[in-house]
């Protein structure tokens, strides 16, 4: 028998592990459960063409089903493994089956808006995948970003103050990026040009920008709410026709403005970060910058930008909290999503696109806590919460595959050293 190479071992655990879980969830959610209450799944909200209005489906029936989806997928993960393949595809259907499994269990006797909890999935992602992409931008240039909570608390703050003062939503989404890049002007000019350890002043930016918006909250937006923190926040934007897709146009094509310029940026980043001479330079002073020195490429002066243009990415996430949702600012809104961001970074393996999934892998399990608390299912929300911290410790130890950080991540650049 040959001899596994790391890559193929990584690849084999994923499977055995994938292939453990799914006896466990069978004995869990099939085997051992007495409950047999019909769930009913929404799929229409209202204003999209209807094809199908609710599915109503025996609980064991549906876990029945979802767990052949679940087999199914480690099937084709095993198949992809022997024909030395990358095991994405099996692993999602495994993904798929595993969660819609657990949803017939836990929702037993209960009604699921599943068009409903995957449009607010995504919404609640967003901020995330602005977080993930400024992460993203940051670390491919070599700077490692812990900052990137401070970035969207302050642009928060910010976007809310200037729409309430001005009345204009538009400026106060304008004033987000500003707002995340002068956060990120911090991060740059001292990391870059001090070479001050960019881990512990990650963390030190954090507490500045709480420690200034808890106080102007309480000197300023407290006292002075109707002027200071009114701004209001953007409506749905429904696009004609793909609005009107069956469960697809509600989630996607059914969101503010701050969801479209997601889509939007996260497409820029994708193609500019692997299809342009900006990209291909940035990634070369995140992994070999001497080498990018010797081509001519100022390493430190890209370095810079890039974090700029992550603070301004960051900052339109920021305005999410308020002018995208709620419409005011409040203490420590954020409540921890930068960090969430970078363990989105993590579980995405500095991709974009892998970010991107973690981001609306986060974002769905939030949604789903929530719809599972107002539906009454028995289950702790705190467990539920847990859950996309428990995948991210799995990806990070390497059973869904190789995770790895750009080589220079983290090491200022000074010309003449390696």
């Amino acid at each position: 028998m040959a001899q596994l190479n790391a890559l193929q071992k990584r690849r084999q655990s994923g499977v055995v592990t994938m292939a453990i879980l799914l006896v466990v969830f069978t004995f869990i959610f099939y085997v051992t459960s007495s409950r047999v209450e019909p769930v009913i799944y929404s799929f229409y909200l209202g204003d999209e063409w209807k094809l199908i209005s609710e599915w109503k489906i025996g609980s064991k029936s549906g876990v029945m089903i979802f767990l052949i989806f679940a087999l199914i997928g480690v099937t084709i993960s095993f198949i992809q493994f022997k024909n030395n393949k990358k095991i994405t595809l099996g692993s999602l259907i495994f993904g798929f089956g595993s969660i819609m499994a657990f949803l017939s269990w836990a929702a037993a006797g209960k009604f699921i808006p599943l068009t409903g909890l995957l449009q607010a999935a995504v919404l609640l992602a967003v901020p995330l995948i602005f977080g993930s992409m400024a992460g993203l931008l940051c670390e491919k240039s070599g700077v490692i970003n812990i900052a990137i909570e401070g970035q969207l608390l302050f642009s928060a703050f910010v976007s809310a103050v200037v729409a309430s003062l001005s009345q204009n939503l538009i400026l106060g989404l304008i004033s987000a990026p500003i707002a995340g890049a002068l956060v990120s002007w911090i991060l740059a000019y001292f990391s870059i040009r001090f070479q001050v350890n960019q881990v512990i002043l990650g963390f030190v930016i954090n507490v500045l920008v709480l420690g200034l918006t808890n106080f102007f909250y309480t000197v300023l937006l407290v006292p002075y709410e109707s002027t200071w923190n009114a701004a209001g926040s953007f409506s749905a934007i429904p696009i004609p026709v793909l609005s009107k897709i069956p469960v697809i146009g509600p989630i996607l094509f059914n969101q503010t403005i701050i969801v479209y310029l997601m889509y939007l940026i996260v497409t820029v980043i994708q193609i500019a970060l692997f299809k342009s001479k900006w990209g291909l330079r940035t990634r070369a002073i995140g992994e070999l910058p001497i080498a990018a020195d010797s081509v001519g490429i100022d390493v430190n002066k890209l370095r810079f930008r890039n974090v700029l243009i992550a603070g301004a990415v960051a900052g339109v996430g920021g305005a999410v909290f308020t002018i995208g949702a709620v419409g005011v600012f409040s203490q420590s809104m954020t409540a921890g999503a930068g960090f969430i961001a970078l363990a989105c970074l993590i579980f995405g393996k500095w991709n974009p696109k892998g970010a991107l999934i973690a981001a609306l892998f986060f974002g769905f399990t939030n949604s789903l806590q929530s719809n599972l608390s107002i539906a009454g299912v028995p289950i702790p929300s705190e467990f539920m919460l847990m859950i996309p911290y428990i995948a991210t410790i799995i990806a990070v130890s390497g059973l869904i595959g190789r995770v790895r950080a750009p080589a220079a991540d983290g090491i200022p650049y000074l010309r003449g050293t390696k």
